[in-house]
């Protein structure tokens, strides 16, 4: 490959010899190569000395080669072609997805009607499982709607109702592990067959509970509105199916999932089950994204990608939601880990796989994973991992060749060009180090003064502070060599160093994944194959003309589908991730979290315009328009400009906060009562605590912080779910005691010793529809182990055990044991258990609580509830 500068060492050289008096014997290699460059070399952009006297900001190329690229050219043109692929992107993920179909109208999805089954389901209130409102509204508008359908319906169909009540029990590795039962919870399943019947079948999931305190409009009242659509249509139309359709409506996936293992482990027609849709939600609004599939189903990507109208899918966002870096979790593992069927996240692609071939015999074609992508919204790519493999090894063979020529055959034999590399790679890290170390000072010290989660409502701030810090520390050091260390390189031969070095590291990044199997590994071939080929494009030009705006256009346009894509992805996992930072508990600092994605992000982005610093004749002006938009923003932040949270309905930015009003009884080993309290247990699900409540409500400050009781398993307090080590900060403001109308009871029925001398323990339990049961057993004691579960304990993060209880209308008594292998018994006792009673429907409600709830601002979501706390010592 022939080369148009030489090694900066070389010209450094030459510069020294040529200020020596006497001959220059020792130049002659040198000048013999030079005489040998082409004539346009040296006018037009070829490698030339050139003396630093006063050119600003680290300088560029020898004005008189014509080599320096204008700052502002350059700055102006990476601005404005950022904001177009954003601009792009941001056209893509907003474009609607719904069309207008005329009401009624066969084989189209009528999105009005749709709408009007959400309105209906939203406007019964809060559906929390056990509630009238979720076992009886909404069963029977459910049921109602279903036999409307139903008489409608073309005679090729037949639909099959069922109403079922499972009982179970179930562990489960999400929130650090632990272990859930539940009784006579209620699913609504529909079967959509051919009139002669069908053997196998296609599951489509949603779930009609919600959360206490909300209407579950997104979650997921809309997906169940849309599956009575598809129901409908479906039904209608005078296409036969060649498999079933089984429409699961779940009465108890807040419960953690239980409803859609009630009905895969108990239901007579799971069975039947081949593959599943399941439709979830997460956040408000946004397009319908496929996340997950699998395990190793290339078959239902392809029908994805055959069917869908409106493709939006990435085996990125699946790796990472498998990764558990998200602390959530759907009814997709239900059906995986218990079901043995695939899944995938809906007219097309449902009626494409109920009249499908492969999905009669699906476990033929479970082999391997797909790479698969969408572009834009406009389709989707997919092809099997191993191709994906083969390409990605080839890609990287390719920069081997490319590099190799380079590093092993520099084109002068004096050159250094291998050493000019490493130390390019070395400088380029250090400046990635350091954009990292910086936006995570700025990071800290935002926490430290209580001004976390300024951009939560303003995400354009996080890109002002912490993008611009990146970004201008990265400039910053690469000036510093640019002016110090390679005082006189080329600026073209450094450009191109410097394009090596970015490609090297791409290119590392892609074996690592592929190494590894990941799927994602697509995303690193892009940004490797795409910047190689532009750059064999346009390095004759280069050459021959330098830097200039031609060269430029033909850059940027080589980079339009890795940039483009990269932000695309980017935004998406930025509108995924901040809703999650603002509920992701007291401990972890989101800003810390946000700016080093964002300081990750700057480094990809920044890695093929790193050779612009280099070209560029100077870098002062945009470092500091960087820095002065990064110091503005922080004082901004720092006074308390931006504030975190927002009730725009159009886009609610919400604090999220927990208010149970509880009283605690603690007992001794003798059954007496030790202490007895009652309060508003306060918990706030952000890092900012009660920081911006104490102002509206004066009472919730930090003088009643709640006090860990070390003894009691959790604390001593009633958690609802296990997430007590996400939430270490919370608040317990002293309150009249609680009177629940039946209160929950909780007995020892017997204590018995087993012949393989372990302690049983058994219990029963009566109470509200939520319950939570806690265990921590005693130094010289085991949980060896019970009647839930599979049988085998499950501990969460602590070391104690945890136990979830729900039931739905008319549960029996909750009978269960515990066995306990002592190995040496202590004055003590052996083990602690406790068990909290949540009381979120009916009449159990607190003037107190309901009172307190009301001084809580527009911006905030108070979730409220009443509870009752017992521990006791065996």
């Amino acid at each position: 490959m022939e080369w148009a500068s030489e090694s900066g060492a070389v010209r450094r050289h030459r510069i020294g010899g040529e200020r020596r008096d006497g001959p220059a014997a020792t130049q002659q290699p040198e000048r013999e190569a030079l005489a040998q460059e082409p004539l346009a070399d040296a006018c037009g952009g070829g490698a030339r000395t050139r003396k630093r006297s006063g050119e600003g900001g680290g300088g560029g190329a020898s004005r008189g080669a014509g080599t320096g690229l204008s700052e502002a050219r350059a700055a102006l043109g990476l601005a404005l072609y950022l904001l177009a692929l954003r601009a792009l992107v941001q056209l893509s993920l907003r474009q609607l997805v719904l069309r207008g179909a005329a009401v009624g109208q066969q084989g189209e999805f009528d999105a009005h009607q749709a709408r009007d089954y959400l309105e209906h389901i939203t406007s019964i209130g809060p559906r929390i499982t056990g509630s009238p409102e979720n076992e009886i509204l909404t069963v029977h508008y459910l049921l109602e709607q279903i036999k409307l359908i139903e008489a409608q319906s073309n005679s090729l169909h037949k639909i099959s109702v069922d109403v079922q009540r499972p009982t179970g029990s179930f562990s489960i590795d999400f929130l650090g592990g632990f272990t859930s039962y539940y009784d006579n919870i209620t699913n609504v399943v529909v079967k959509l067959e051919p009139r002669a019947g069908a053997q196998h079948a296609v599951l489509a999931n949603c779930h009609f509970d919600s959360v206490a305190n909300s209407p579950g409009a997104s979650d997921d009242a809309v997906s169940c509105s849309v599956m009575l659509e598809v129901l409908r249509v479906l039904s209608t139309s005078s296409e036969a199916l060649s498999h079933a359709v089984i429409f699961l409506f779940n009465g108890a996936e807040e419960n953690v999932l239980q409803a859609s293992h009630g009905f895969i482990t108990q239901h007579p027609w799971a069975s039947l089950v081949r593959a599943f849709i399941n439709l979830e939600a997460a956040g408000v609004g946004g397009k319908e994204l496929v996340f997950q599939t699998g395990p190793e189903n290339p078959w239902l990507v392809q029908a994805y990608v055959s069917a869908a109208k409106h493709p939006f899918a990435s085996v990125v966002a699946q790796e990472v939601f498998q990764s558990g870096i998200i602390p959530s979790d759907t009814d997709f593992r239900i059906y995986r880990d218990f079901g043995n069927i695939p899944g995938d996240n809906i007219l097309a692609v449902l009626k494409y796989l109920a009249t499908s071939d492969m999905l009669a015999s699906s476990s033929k074609y479970q082999h391997g994973n797909m790479v698969f992508f969408d572009v834009l919204g406009l389709f989707v790519i997919a092809y099997p991992s191993r191709v994906g493999s083969i390409i990605n090894y080839m890609v990287v063979m390719a920069v081997v060749l490319y590099l190799g020529r380079k590093l092993l055959h520099p084109k002068y034999k004096t050159a250094t060009y291998t050493k000019d590399f490493f130390c390019g790679l070395g400088i380029t890290l250090i400046s990635w180090f350091t954009s990292l170390v910086t936006v995570l000072i700025l990071a800290v010290f935002i926490s430290l003064i209580g001004q976390s989660l300024s951009w939560y409502n303003h995400f354009y701030v996080s890109v002002c502070l912490y993008g611009t810090a990146a970004v201008a520390k990265i400039i910053f050091i690469h000036t510093l060599a640019k002016r110090f260390y390679y005082v006189n390189a080329s600026g073209q031969y450094l450009g191109e160093v410097f394009f090596d070095v970015s490609l090297f590291v791409h290119c590392g990044f892609l074996t690592a994944l592929t190494y590894r199997g990941l799927c994602s590994a697509f995303i690193s071939a892009v940004w490797v194959a795409f910047p190689l080929l532009t750059k064999l494009c346009v390095q004759k030009d280069l050459k021959q003309h330098g830097a200039g705006g031609k060269f430029i256009a033909f850059y940027l346009l080589g980079m339009f589908i890795p940039y483009l894509y990269a932000l695309y992805l980017i935004w998406a996992v930025f509108e995924m991730f901040t809703p999650i930072l603002g509920r992701s508990g007291s401990e972890i600092p989101p800003d810390v979290v946000l700016a080093s994605i964002l300081a990750g992000c700057t480094m990809i982005l920044s890695s093929y315009f790193i050779n612009f610093i280099y070209l560029a004749k100077s870098t002062k002006r945009t470092m500091l328009s960087l820095t002065l938009v990064c110091t503005v923003t922080f004082l901004l932040v720092c006074s308390g400009t931006f504030f975190p949270y927002s009730s725009n309905p159009a886009s609610p930015k919400p604090k999220r906060v927990f208010l149970q009003h509880i009283t605690r009884t603690f007992h001794d080993l003798d059954g007496n009562v030790v202490k007895r309290d009652s309060g508003v247990w306060i918990n706030g699900f952000d890092y900012t605590g009660m920081s911006h409540i104490t102002p509206h409500i004066s009472e919730i400050n930090d003088s009643i912080r709640a006090d860990c009781e070390e003894n009691a398993p959790l604390c001593g307090f009633p958690w609802y779910l296990p997430v007590h080590f996400l939430i270490r900060k919370n608040w317990y403001l002293p309150a009249p005691e609680v009177s629940p109308r039946e209160p929950a009871h909780f007995r020892l029925v017997s204590k018995e010793q087993t012949p393989w001398d372990s302690i049983k323990l058994t219990f029963e339990a009566t109470g509200p529809s939520h319950m939570s049961f806690y265990v921590r057993t005693h130094k010289g004691a085991t949980l060896s182990q019970w009647s839930l579960g599979n049988g085998t304990p499950v501990t969460s993060k602590g070391g104690d055990y945890f136990v979830f209880y729900s039931h739905g209308l008319q549960a029996s008594t909750w009978h269960f044991w515990i066995e306990v292998q002592v190995l040496e018994e202590q004055p003590e006792g052996m083990v602690t258990v406790a068990i909290a009673a949540h009381y979120f429907s009916g009449e159990d409600r607190s003037s107190q609580l309901d009172a307190l709830r009301e001084k809580f601002p527009d911006w905030t979501f108070p979730s409220a509830w009443v509870c009752t706390y017992n521990l006791f010592v065996f």
